[in-house]
């Protein structure tokens, strides 16, 4: 009798193979790519390449635990965990440790650093995912409905954005903003919604533009000297001033068709920000080729569960593939030069226990409700 339950049970989780074997691959990644850059690393910190083997070990255990969840109990604490990673959002400001002038992380001593917007990126995608299967349940949707589950959903947008804008933290929010706006498109929400709010955004951002470009004065005064200093930032990326992506270039062009196994220049962060370059410094054209192949065959995947998915599984694993596709594009794109430096990490490669963590939660507990809806 509990041979036969054990073996339904089984059953029930339809395992995704190939993302468990791209997962794998990325490991080992990551800890060849950190491990490649520990010259520059600050001896400080400890061996990282060390570090990430045990956060991924962390993360396959909560994996598993987490897949084990009854789907109910996940689904009703998603509120509770909104609430919670807002409040952590909200004591970064008062008790988090100032890093490179931004008040993203929790240090606690002898464990390391808990960075709170890669969990809240988990919290809005079950939040949106809920939000919307419930919508999409409704048999007739007035105007009115659509309008008012709108700013519902902006409202629970808008506070992390807020929260996060003040530490400050600007690529986080546009995960945020990207997230949310796919997800919508993908739910049955009429699209006149995103021609009128695509509008206006146009037309505010021709405004605020305008302001930065031709009143600079004024703009200082409306929106603070910090926010004209962080745009001029994302606008100069490629004024040939910034060390990071100068010497990440020469990585990169240097490395030939099988790379050199050695970081040739030194840059800032390279076993996080720029763990692309030296990765791809490493093992050169070829070795990057299949490693882009690789993301591609992984995104590919997810997009798979989306799309056999069902009610809030299929919005989950939307929100999953959003946040993935959005760290990667971002992250190799500041890489080479093509898109502005924002601190975004490269999923599952970057050095980060948080980063791992998260991704690990957010695969264990959408397996977990997968395998009952």
């Amino acid at each position: 009798m509990l041979i036969r339950v054990v073996t339904m049970y089984k059953k029930r989780i339809k395992w995704n193979w190939t993302q468990i074997l791209c997962v794998f691959i990325f490991m080992i990644v990551s800890i060849y790519s950190i491990y490649a850059a520990r010259l520059y690393i600050n001896p400080s910190l400890g061996n990282l390449a060390v570090k990430q083997l045990l956060w991924y070990g962390l993360g396959i255990v909560v994996f598993w635990i987490l897949t084990k969840v009854p789907a109910k109990w996940i689904i009703k604490g998603i509120y509770p965990f909104y609430a919670f990673m807002i409040l952590s959002l909200v004591g970064l400001l008062f008790f988090g440790t100032s890093i490179n002038n931004s008040r993203c992380w929790y240090v606690i001593p002898y464990l390391g650093s808990i960075e709170p917007c890669e969990f809240m990126k988990i919290s809005l995608v079950l939040l949106f995912a809920k939000e919307i299967d419930a919508f999409n349940k409704r048999r007739k949707v007035t105007f009115k409905q659509e309008f008012f589950f709108l700013c519902k959903m902006g409202f629970y947008l808008l506070l992390p954005v807020v929260l996060t804008f003040l530490q400050p933290d600007t690529g986080s929010i546009f995960i945020y903003t990207f997230i949310a706006v796919v997800m919508l498109f993908c739910s049955k929400l009429s699209k006149r919604w995103f021609w009128i709010i695509g509008g206006t955004v146009v037309v505010l951002l021709a405004i605020f533009l305008y302001l930065y470009f031709f009143q600079e004065e004024l703009f200082i005064q409306i929106f603070s000297s910090n926010i004209y200093y962080r745009l001029n930032r994302l606008k100069d990326f490629r004024d040939g001033t910034s060390m990071q992506l100068e010497n990440a270039l020469v990585a990169i062009g240097s490395a030939g068709l099988f790379g050199h196994g050695s970081l040739p220049l030194y840059f800032p962060e390279p076993a996080t920000d720029f763990i692309f370059s030296v990765f791809a410094s490493s093992v050169g054209l070829i070795g990057t080729v299949l490693f882009l192949l690789i993301l591609v065959v992984f995104d590919y995947s997810i997009f798979k569960m989306a799309e056999k998915g069902h009610g809030i599984s299929k919005f989950l694993w939307i929100g999953l593939l959003a946040t993935i596709a959005f760290g990667q594009i971002q992250n190799i794109g500041m890489n080479i030069g093509l898109l502005p430096i924002m601190g975004i990490t490269l999923p599952f490669i970057s050095y980060g226990g948080s980063s791992l963590l998260s991704y690990s939660i957010s695969f264990g507990l959408f397996y977990a409700i997968q395998k009952e809806v």
